[in-house]
């Protein structure tokens, strides 16, 4: 069997990645509410949205949510300069930790996960719970927590997501 037909076949199993050797993801600001990483070379939009979908689900998150924004900015006759779509995703499990100590919590809810293009390459874009949770007075450590867990899953199906693993 060739190679290429080998490493399409373990990318399937999600052994490999679409892209070779990926970059390392870039470290998260802590002051900064956007974790942003860019899609590796090779890898497309088709690619990026079945490892979200594939990668999320077996992460229990379901996906509520699509909005295609760069679509309706169409539609309404304006040029979108690389605006795609925002994904919605939730884990009740994880954000319920959070929203049981603070109900308020829920404007953040669903998650958010961007994708868009700059400068003529794609990119995801998360909106950090861990920074969303900066914006309510004395979160409990459980909200702490889970809000933590959230954002470390949610940087995980990114990743694999930026490189087309599923």
């Amino acid at each position: 069997m060739c190679w290429i037909v080998k490493a399409a076949l373990l990318a399937s199993l999600g052994h490999v990645s679409l892209a070779s050797a990926a970059n390392p993801m870039p470290p998260v600001d802590p002051d900064n509410a956007i974790y942003e990483v860019p899609v590796e070379p090779g890898v497309s939009y088709d690619d990026v949205v079945t490892s979200l979908k594939v990668v999320s689900e077996g992460e229990n998150f379901v996906n509520p949510a699509n909005f295609p924004i760069g679509e309706h900015m169409k539609k309404r006759g304006q040029d979108p300069h690389g605006v795609l779509e925002v994904r919605a995703f939730c884990n009740l499990g994880l954000g319920a930790e959070i929203m049981l100590d603070h109900p308020e919590f829920v404007v953040f809810a669903p998650c958010r996960i961007a994708l868009y293009e700059k400068a003529g390459h794609l990119f995801l874009g998360l909106d950090r719970p861990t920074f969303d949770l900066k914006n309510i007075k004395n979160p409990t450590p459980r909200a702490q927590h889970a809000a933590r867990e959230l954002e470390a899953t949610l940087i995980n199906i990114i990743d694999k997501a930026r490189k087309g693993d599923i």
